[in-house]
């Protein structure tokens, strides 16, 4: 393997499984670091590390529950740690659930948020510190097109992915002087385990509603993800970009 300061250091927070696993391994590479971060699910993020190092990737596995902020703090420290620096920081991790408004209890209200919004924004604060020294950086934080349009049944869901477009559009104006983008990924449907709870007839009424007719494959997410990573997308920041098929235009 080269030597580890001449690649992209990358963290990826919920790494092991669905958007998470397919942008690691999109961006695996023998110019990449990366930190696959997971909270439970050791097994599944060994499988995606083994896969990533079949592809000549410097890659790591951390367990951490980012919705702590002493967790995640630990989390980036131990990235600039191992590898001197960061790059690039896509916040992925998050939760969905399928509520009545009136039946949301302040319990499932505050855990959508502190994984959805809260971990966001306690692994951006000590990325960024890294990133303003070294005068550049890439943040790419998931939103979800229900951030953008709302979903009936998940006001907490989408609060908090509206809530990541807040921070997306701010952020990025404040840190644009240190040579740091931030945008975000707001994707429609995509086939993970996250939206196995539709029936068959709700899958086919979503798809018939989505102008190219299917839900949005994982590996799609991962290649908008890599496109904003890359050096083609060095003056884009600020900016929600939302591959859903055109369920919403």
């Amino acid at each position: 393997m080269s030597n580890s300061n001449s690649r992209k250091t990358i963290i990826i927070t919920g790494g092991s499984r669905g958007i998470g696993a397919a942008i690691a391994l999109e961006l695996a590479s023998e110019n990449t670091n990366i930190i696959i971060n997971y909270n439970k699910n050791k097994d599944k993020a060994l499988e995606i590390l083994y896969k990533t190092r079949e592809k000549n990737c410097n890659s790591i596995i951390y367990q951490a529950d980012i919705s702590d902020y002493n967790q995640a703090q630990n989390l980036i420290n131990h990235a600039i740690e191992q590898f001197g620096k960061i790059d690039i920081l896509i916040n992925n991790a998050g939760i969905s659930k399928q509520n009545l408004f009136t039946d949301i209890s302040v319990e499932e209200w505050h855990k959508i948020f502190n994984t959805n919004i809260n971990s966001m924004f306690y692994c951006t604060q000590n990325t960024a510190k890294n990133m303003i020294k070294n005068n550049y950086g890439k943040i790419i934080n998931i939103s979800s097109i229900w951030g953008i349009a709302g979903a009936s049944c998940e006001v907490h869901y989408s609060a908090s992915k509206a809530a990541v477009i807040g921070f997306t559009k701010a952020l990025a104006k404040e840190l644009g002087p240190s040579n740091i983008t931030v945008n975000c990924v707001a994707p429609g449907i995509v086939n993970t385990d996250m939206n196995k709870f539709f029936t068959p007839e709700i899958s086919q009424e979503l798809k018939y509603d989505t102008p190219l007719g299917r839900f949005c494959e994982p590996e799609e997410i991962a290649k908008t993800v890599k496109f904003l990573c890359s050096s083609d997308a060095d003056f884009i920041t600020g900016q929600v970009i939302s591959p859903n098929g055109g369920f919403l235009i």
